[in-house]
């Protein structure tokens, strides 16, 4: 499987990860906000299984937004989590 970062644009992902090396003095809090299909919540879950995100269906119910708030070390810390989430089927990263 080709990594998620080959997948995607590189001029964006450069300046995703400048717009992270400038906003934040790492370690620190970041959020992590997605939107999945219903039934995939769990998935999502498992990314972070050592907090238990907000979460709220969309108005027809096929939709479920989840918000998760952890203490990040770093930008690639961030990007991995984002490589991971990226093999979730329909999710949309926030």
């Amino acid at each position: 499987m080709e990594s998620f970062f080959y997948m995607i644009d590189q001029d964006w992902l450069r300046s995703f990860r400048e717009k992270l090396d400038n906003y934040y003095a790492w370690p620190s809090l970041y959020t992590f906000k997605f939107i999945v299909p219903k039934g995939r919540e769990e998935q999502v879950r498992k990314l972070f299984p050592m907090h238990k995100p907000s979460e709220r269906a969309s108005k027809n119910g096929t939709y479920t937004s989840l918000t998760i708030q952890t203490m990040m070390p770093s930008t690639e810390a961030v990007l991995k989590v984002y490589e991971s989430a990226s093999t979730i089927e329909g999710i949309i990263a926030l």
